[in-house]
């Protein structure tokens, strides 16, 4: 089962019944194998108006049995042709943590890289809603004493206001934030953050500094490995809503946070992502 290991401009095909799914990471470096825990829907508690997964609805179900045959096989095919294998990434359509099976297909998915793709890591993107379910956060937080996780922790926003339009969900905002201050407390993450033009408004001067002061709280008391910064950079399905920001808008932001982790004495790294 060969591939071509290339950027995508969108995911169009992991919403075709898809559990695995091979593709080039932009944050990864390289080739990151998906795993889709919801391939006959999209299923997830944002409405991110950037998101890049089109609505769809099949009779695609998530069978274990299924991923574990087509993980191995994406696997070896890498191998076969010497492409390295950054990590196997739990994203797809949805947000994974609220599926019935993501724990069992996690245990899974790190069995079969330990003994297959050792030098891989295993990541989890999540939106963080995930944590507001005990039993969610405490197998999360249990799992996290895996050096070879990492949790990409979704924060887009600053404000309850930008939130809404980042965002545009139902989960409480501040309850969001209360359970990734807890969770970043006891156990290590990346934070990601997607900056981009809504509804033809940048994110406001308010917002800038609510999240810049907000990230650097999290990385002062929590355990953050790194803040990714990233841009729109794939089609959606309400395109224009969203729109990219430019490349210097993103290294600006960047720099702001870099200066107050300086001098805060914080040494977390701070990337961008095109």
């Amino acid at each position: 089962m060969p591939f071509n290991v290339t950027p995508v401009t969108n995911h169009r095909g992991r919403e075709k019944g898809m559990i695995v799914y091979p593709v080039y990471s932009r944050r990864s470096a390289g080739l990151s194998i998906g795993i889709n825990l919801f391939p006959g829907k999209k299923c997830c508690q944002f409405d991110c108006p950037y998101c890049e997964v089109f609505p769809f609805y099949s009779n695609a179900d998530f069978f274990p049995e299924q991923m574990e045959e087509d993980l191995r096989c994406t696997i070896s095919s890498a191998q076969e042709q010497n492409i390295p294998i950054k990590d196997i990434c739990f994203s797809g359509n949805g947000e994974p943590t609220f599926s019935p099976v993501f724990a069992g297909a996690f245990r899974l998915a790190e069995t079969i890289r330990a003994k297959t793709a050792p030098s891989s890591q295993l990541v989890v993107i999540t939106n963080g809603a995930g944590l507001l379910q005990a039993q969610t956060f405490s197998f999360l937080r249990e799992s996290s004493g895996n050096p070879s996780l990492n949790i990409w922790l979704k924060l887009d926003a600053g404000t309850e206001q930008w939130y809404q339009k980042m965002n545009r969900s139902q989960v409480s905002y501040e309850k969001l934030i209360m359970s990734i201050k807890e969770f970043t407390s006891i156990a290590p993450v990346t934070i990601q953050t997607m900056l981009c033009v809504v509804e033809n408004k940048s994110p406001p001067a308010e917002e800038e500094k609510a999240w810049e002061e907000l990230v650097c709280t999290l990385a002062e008391k929590g355990k953050i490995r790194k803040v990714q910064i990233y841009g729109k950079a794939r089609a959606a399905p309400e395109d224009p809503l969203a729109s990219a920001l430019p490349e210097n808008y993103l290294e600006k932001r960047a720099s702001s946070l870099r200066s107050l982790f300086i001098e805060k004495g914080i040494t977390t790294p701070v990337e961008v992502y095109l």
